[in-house]
């Protein structure tokens, strides 16, 4: 197959870029390629909103900018942070032109929330499913679309370079080109070649590397490992947010989660004695950045030999949070849970990857056609740690200026090269799925317990050693059998984790999202580390 411009991943980032770029070119094809279904993204689940500043009387672009680099503890980019602040009201107009609908108030001006790290109200929501309102409207301009083409069931097992053809590609070659991709058709079974001019990685994020995690399954960094093996440039990945409260329920994933937006209307974490802790760990309390109320929960249950703390919310009007939060309200009645009796068992969960495949100012990764935005990519944004509701609107103001710079590269490349079929000579049929399922429980294990909230020097030297081990097999494995997505998604994870332990490794300082409690100094001299 051929297309001028292929999406990899249909969560806002991807069908934001899609839209767009449709509507430019008319007279040119567009492909999506989703692994599942197009609305099964971690989009779907981003619960809380997306962050910009609207009421100009009471917040300004200084004071989202300044919250974004407070969080980010110093390893923003701050021309990319004046960027996307002010970028992105533009942006979020665009969707609500497209039909998603924000929550408003009495008067009908739009209702504002509040979550850790900000210092104003400027969140908008829908309920307590606004990623999942996005995408809805986003899917629903595709319709009236006929060049673009979406295809479910589709794997991307390897970005097509160089290297294919035979040519000798390390990190040091200058001009590495991205022609198009290798897919497992799920339909057909068959590994099919789609050449492509344009190619923009919008694959998501990585939480499926941990044994808890706010992600649904496919979240298993298939656009990093990717890039990585293609010898493109990823940097930051020792930064894992772990989400403070996500309701816990031992055995399930991946975990519901409880937005951050319960603490900003009101609720408050206590421990297993009933104490309110946070003012203990942060004079911001509840409302403190997520690096900090994530360590101070795992703080608390390390000193009680607990699984879990507890959010009350037994002092907010009843009405208004089944108005705000219906969707939690319903779960937590679900597993026997009245949130105005009792309190919410929550523990932190892996929830965003802040570093991921490097990118500049727009979007372009250092392989030539090749673009990257959303969770996959590190933009500089987020820096050592995310702000709350930032990651949809950096997906949308990305995605625009993936579009912006694309849209003038596209007509100076071409479909000249023959480009190889898949080699799958000598591989046969796996004989035991056991070897895959239980290296990925490997896994997670070892990432839950050595390179977690709180690491130190001799658990991420564990951890590595029984990484090296599980790639040798992963590796053999890959070697001897026809690949499924199983073997895929492990393949893709274990490089994942990887670059996470060792981005862990060479930063020998504690900072943001990465705590080490052998260096709990700041560092002035490192900043990103590179892989």
């Amino acid at each position: 197959m051929q297309t001028d411009f292929l999406v990899i991943g249909s969560g806002i980032a991807g069908l934001t870029y899609a839209l767009k770029t449709a509507r430019e070119f008319p007279d040119k094809r567009i492909t999506i390629i989703t692994k599942t279904q197009a609305d099964e993204t971690n989009t779907k689940y981003a619960q809380g909103g997306i962050a910009g500043v609207w009421n100009e009387d009471r917040d300004s672009y200084g004071k989202h900018i300044e919250d974004t680099l407070i969080a980010g503890d110093g390893l923003c980019n701050e021309a990319v942070v004046e960027i996307v602040v002010k970028e992105g009201p533009e942006r979020i107009k665009e969707i609500i032109a497209y039909g998603a609908e924000f929550d408003k108030d009495e008067g009908g001006s739009y209702s504002l929330g509040k979550e850790g790290g900000h210092s104003e109200n400027r969140i908008l929501h829908h309920k307590d499913v606004t990623g999942k309102e996005m995408e809805r409207a986003l899917l629903s301009q595709l319709d009236a679309l006929p060049n673009i083409h979406l295809l479910n069931h589709c794997f991307v097992v390897d970005l097509l370079t160089q290297h294919h053809m035979g040519y000798l590609v390390t990190k040091a070659t200058p001009d590495i080109t991205c022609y198009g991709v290798y897919v497992l058709n799920l339909h057909t079974n068959q590994i099919e070649k789609i050449a492509a001019k344009i190619i923009l990685l919008a694959s998501g994020g990585c939480g499926q590397a941990y044994r808890t995690t706010t992600n649904p399954r496919i979240a298993t960094g298939d656009g990093i490992a990717m890039v990585y093996r293609a010898k493109g440039k990823i940097e930051n990945m020792e930064f894992i947010q772990f989400h403070p409260t996500a309701l816990y329920e031992p055995g399930v994933s991946p975990s519901f989660l409880i937005t951050e937006a319960v603490r900003g209307d009101g609720a408050i974490l206590r421990n297993k004695s009933g104490e309110a802790f946070m003012e203990k760990y942060d004079s911001r309390k509840d409302l403190a950045p997520r690096d900090i109320v994530a360590r101070a929960i795992d703080n608390e249950m390390k000193r009680a030999g607990t699984e879990q703390v507890y959010l009350d919310c037994r002092h907010m009007g009843k009405e208004q949070f089944i108005h705000h939060f219906p969707n939690i309200y319903e779960k937590c009645l679900s597993i026997g849970i009245d949130v105005m009796e009792q309190f919410i068992p929550v523990a932190p969960a892996a929830h965003y990857s802040c570093g991921g495949i490097k990118t500049d100012e727009w979007g372009r990764t250092s392989i030539r056609h090749l673009y990257a935005c959303g969770e996959c990519a590190s933009t500089g944004l987020h820096g050592a740690n995310r702000l709350a509701s930032n990651s949809l609107l950096e997906a949308m103001v990305f995605a625009h200026r993936c579009f912006l710079d694309s849209a003038q590269q596209i007509g100076t490349i071409d479909f000249s090269l023959e480009l190889p079929d898949w080699n799958a000579t000598g591989t046969s049929e796996p004989r035991e799925m056991i070897l895959i399922t239980q290296s990925l429980k490997e896994l997670q294990s070892v990432m839950s317990d050595y390179v977690g909230i709180v690491r130190t020097d001799v658990r991420l030297e564990r951890a590595m050693k029984r990484l090296d081990l599980l790639f040798d097999e992963t590796e053999q494995l890959y070697r001897s059998t026809k690949l499924s997505p199983q073997l895929c998604e492990l393949r893709n994870l274990i490089t994942v984790a990887y670059l996470i332990v060792k981005g862990a490794q060479l930063r020998k300082e504690s900072r943001g999202l990465h705590y080490n409690t052998d260096h709990t100094g700041k560092s002035a001299i490192l900043q990103n580390v590179i892989l």
